[in-house]
C-alpha cells in the first residue's frame, strides 16, 4: 500500500509541473503552481492564498447556499455573489406589490436587511489529504465524523482522481443571511434567456448579502440579537480594472467536470442525453413563458423556475455545440488508440476494453434516467406527492395548476414516445388504458388529486385524508418503484463498476503522459483557476473583445421587451454622462465598464466566484461562461473557452448611482 501511494503521489506531482492555463487547482497544493503564476503576473505567496495558520485569501470565499461561491468585501461580514444565485432570495421577498425582481431591493440600514430562512454559507477551515486513512481501512464516514467535532463543523471525504485520491473539506457554516440589496431584473439579468452563456454580454449579474452571527462571532439560527459576523479576511477592490493580457485569477467552488471520461460518455453526452433534455425543457419553458406574458403575477410566480430550468437548457445547447465543432468524440477515439497500444502487456491492457462494454450495457438505463429526471419528475405535483404529509402553505405560492397540468401532458406524452415498455409502470400503463389518452388521464389525475391544489390539499388534511389513496401519491409509488428496481439497481451497479475502471484508467493516463498536467476534476469543492482577461475569435474573422460598456446597453434598451427594459435613472445617467468616480475612457469614449473575459477554466459552481488581479484585489465577479465554452466541462480549449465576469466598476456604480445605496461603499476597501 505504501508503494501505492508513493506511486500516485509521484505521478501528481509531476504531472502538475507541466505548464497550462487550464486547471482547477486544490488550494493546498497550489504551491506547486506558484511559479507558473508568477511568470503570468502573479504578486503574492502560496501562504497568501490559503494557509491554515492565518488569515488568507481563502477565508474571504464562501460556499453560497448549495451550488454558488461569495466573497466578502467588508469587516462587518457584507458579501457578494451572483443576481442569479440570489435570485431564489429576491424572489422569495417579491409580490405584486413589493416586486423585488422588477424594481430591485436596497436596504437602506441594517435594519432592513431581509432575512432568507435556510440559506447559508460555508467557510472552508481546512483541506486534509486523508488517502492514506481510506486506503488504511478507515472509513469515509469515520474520518468526517471526527473532523466535526460534535456538530461544531461540517465535513466532506471527497475522492480525486477517481478514487486514487482522498481529501477530508472541513467547513464553518452560518445560517443567518439577510439580503441587502439587489438591482432590478432589467440590470442583475439584463439580456434574460437570450443573452444567457452569450458574448457580448451586458449583465450586472449581482446580489448583496450580508452574514449574522452571535455575539461570539460564531454561527447561529437567525435573531434580532445577531451582529454582523467578523470576517478573517475581505477582499480589496480594485477601482482600476484590467486591460487584455493582464493576469487574473477566479476563486471558488467548481461543480463538476469530467476531463478524464471515454469518447463513450461525450458521445452519450452529445447524441442521446442532451438532445433528449433539450426538447423536454423546450417544451416546459414554451409553456411556461406563455403563462408569464399573459399575466404580472404569474411572471412573478414563476421567474425563479423559468431561470433554473433555463440556464442548463441554453447550456447543453451550447456545450453540443463546442463538442461537436472539437470533434471530442472522434479525437478521444485517436486518444484512445494510442493509450491502447501503448497499454499492451501492462497493467492497464483491456481497461479501455471493458469501459467501452460497461458503457453499451448502460446506455439503455441512462437514456431511461433522463427521462425520469427530466419528464416524469419535471411535474410539480410528482414533487408533491413525494411529500404529502410535509406540504405547507409555502408549497404552493409558486405554483399553478393548470401550467403544471399542461406541462404534465407534454411530459407524459414524450415519456411514452420515447421511453421502452418494460420502464413503464405497470400502474401508469392501466390508468392510461382506461383513460383513452394522455390528455384524458392528466385531467383525472388533476381532478382527482387532493395535491393539485392549495385548497384541496387544505380541505382533504383537515379532513383526515388518507394521502396513500391520493391517484397523484399512487403514481408517484408506482414511477419510484420502477425507477428504483429496474432502472436505478441496473444503473448503479453498472457505474460502479464504470468507476472503479477509471480509477485504473485515470492512473494510467497519469503514467502514460507524465508531463501532462492533471488537475483534479471539479467536485464543488475550493479551486484555483487563473490565466488572462483575453478576447478571442468566434468565427472566421470576427474578434471578440474582451470588455463590454455601458453604451452597449445603451444599445440593445427596448422598452417593449421585459429583459431588456433598463431602469429610466439608467437612461437619464447615460443622457448626463454624469458617471462620478466610476468614469472612465475606453476607445476613446467616457464610459462605465459592464463585463470582461478571461481564460479561467470555470464551470457551475463557480457563479458568484471572486476574479482576482495578481496582487489579489477583486476585479469583478463571475457569472457565466461563453456559451462554446460550456464544453469545457468535458474538453478545454484555451483558444475558444472563456469564463465572463461582470466588473466590479459597474458593480459599484449600480449600488451608489442606481440603488443609491452608496452607503456600503463605505465598508469597502477600494483601491
Amino acid at each position: 500500500m505504501k508503494k501505492f501511494l508513493v506511486t500516485i503521489a509521484a505521478l501528481v506531482a509531476a504531472a502538475s509541473g507541466a505548464i497550462a492555463d487550464e486547471g482547477m487547482w486544490l488550494p493546498s497544493l497550489i504551491g506547486e503552481r506558484i511559479a507558473d503564476m508568477k511568470a503570468k503576473g502573479f504578486e503574492l505567496t502560496a501562504e497568501d492564498i490559503y494557509s491554515v495558520n492565518q488569515a488568507a485569501l481563502k477565508d474571504a470565499i464562501v460556499l453560497f447556499g448549495r451550488g454558488c461561491t461569495g466573497e466578502l468585501v467588508s469587516a462587518e461580514g457584507l458579501l457578494l455573489t451572483n443576481h442569479h444565485c440570489g435570485y431564489g432570495q429576491i424572489q422569495y421577498h417579491s409580490s405584486v406589490e413589493h416586486d423585488y425582481l422588477t424594481n430591485g431591493f436596497w436596504a437602506m440600514n441594517r435594519g432592513e436587511e431581509l432575512p432568507n430562512p435556510g440559506l447559508t454559507v460555508s467557510f472552508l477551515q481546512r483541506m486534509e489529504d486523508v488517502t492514506a486513512r481510506v486506503e488504511a481501512g478507515e472509513t469515509p464516514e469515520a474520518i468526517k465524523a471526527e473532523a466535526e467535532e460534535d456538530g461544531k463543523f461540517s465535513a466532506s471525504v471527497e475522492s480525486l482522481y477517481y478514487n486514487n485520491k482522498y481529501y477530508l473539506f472541513v467547513y464553518q457554516v452560518y445560517r443567518d443571511i439577510r439580503l441587502v440589496g439587489a438591482p432590478p431584473s432589467s440590470i442583475g439579468k439584463f439580456g434574460g434567456d437570450t443573452d444567457n452563456w452569450m458574448w457580448p454580454r451586458h449583465t450586472g449579474d449581482f446580489s448583496v448579502f450580508r452574514i449574522y452571527a452571535d455575539k461570539d462571532n460564531q454561527p447561529a439560527d437567525y435573531s434580532k440579537d445577531n451582529v454582523p459576523y467578523t470576517p478573517k479576511r475581505h477582499f480589496t477592490i480594485s477601482t482600476k480594472g484590467a486591460k487584455e493580457g493582464d493576469f487574473t485569477f477566479v476563486y471558488g467552488f467548481p461543480g463538476s467536470t469530467r476531463e478524464y471520461v471515454t469518447s463513450d460518455f461525450v458521445d452519450y453526452t452529445l447524441n442521446h442525453s442532451n438532445p433528449a433534455k433539450i426538447h423536454l425543457r423546450t417544451l416546459r419553458l414554451d409553456i411556461i413563458s406563455a403563462a408569464q406574458e399573459a399575466d404580472v403575477a404569474t411572471r412573478i410566480m414563476y421567474a425563479s423556475k423559468h431561470a433554473n430550468i433555463a440556464n442548463a437548457w441554453k447550456k447543453w445547447q451550447g456545450e453540443s455545440l463546442g463538442l461537436a465543432r472539437r470533434n471530442t468524440v472522434e479525437k478521444k477515439q485517436v486518444y484512445e488508440a494510442r493509450f491502447e497500444q501503448w497499454a499492451a502487456g501492462t497493467e492497464y491492457e483491456g481497461v479501455l476494453g471493458s469501459l467501452h462494454a460497461k458503457y453499451a450495457e448502460l446506455l439503455p438505463y441512462a437514456v431511461t434516467r433522463d427521462y425520469y429526471n427530466e419528464a416524469i419528475y419535471a411535474i410539480e405535483l410528482m414533487g408533491f406527492a413525494n411529500r404529502p404529509k410535509r406540504m405547507t402553505d409555502v408549497s404552493y405560492k409558486d405554483y399553478s395548476p393548470a401550467i403544471d397540468k399542461a406541462i404534465a401532458k407534454e411530459m407524459l406524452r414524450e415519456f411514452g414516445e420515447n421511453v421502452a415498455p418494460e420502464f413503464v409502470p405497470q400502474w401508469y400503463a392501466d390508468r392510461l388504458a382506461e383513460a383513452g389518452s394522455v390528455d384524458a388521464f392528466v385531467e383525472w389525475l388533476f381532478a382527482n388529486s387532493c395535491l393539485a391544489s392549495k385548497a384541496a390539499y387544505v380541505e382533504a388534511k383537515a379532513a383526515g385524508y388518507d394521502f396513500a389513496e391520493d391517484p397523484a401519491v399512487k403514481m408517484r409509488a408506482a414511477f419510484d418503484e420502477v425507477a428504483s428496481e429496474k432502472v436505478g439497481k441496473p444503473y448503479k451497479s453498472l457505474n460502479n463498476e464504470i468507476t472503479a475502471l477509471y480509477k485504473t484508467y485515470m492512473r494510467g493516463q497519469m503514467v502514460f503522459e507524465p508531463e501532462r498536467s492533471f488537475y483534479p476534476d471539479a467536485n464543488l469543492t475550493l479551486r484555483v483557476a487563473y490565466g488572462s482577461v483575453a478576447g478571442y475569435e468566434a468565427a472566421d474573422g470576427v474578434y471578440h473583445k474582451p470588455y463590454t460598456t455601458l453604451d452597449g446597453i445603451i444599445e440593445k434598451d427596448n422598452p417593449e421587451i421585459y429583459d431588456y427594459d433598463i431602469p429610466q435613472s439608467l437612461r437619464d445617467i447615460y443622457a448626463s454622462k454624469e458617471y462620478g468616480r466610476w468614469g472612465v475612457e475606453l476607445n476613446g469614449r467616457y464610459t462605465i465598464p459592464v463585463a470582461f473575459l478571461a481564460k479561467n477554466h470555470t464551470t457551475g459552481g463557480n457563479s458568484g466566484s471572486p476574479i482576482l488581479n495578481g496582487r489579489g484585489e477583486l476585479l469583478g465577479i463571475n457569472f457565466d461562461r461563453t456559451w462554446l465554452s460550456t464544453m469545457s466541462d468535458l474538453d478545454y480549449d484555451s483558444d475558444i473557452c472563456r469564463n465572463i465576469s461582470v466588473d466590479i466598476r459597474y458593480v459599484l456604480f449600480v449600488i451608489d448611482k442606481i440603488g443609491g445605496a452608496g452607503y456600503l461603499l463605505d465598508e469597502m476597501t477600494l483601491n
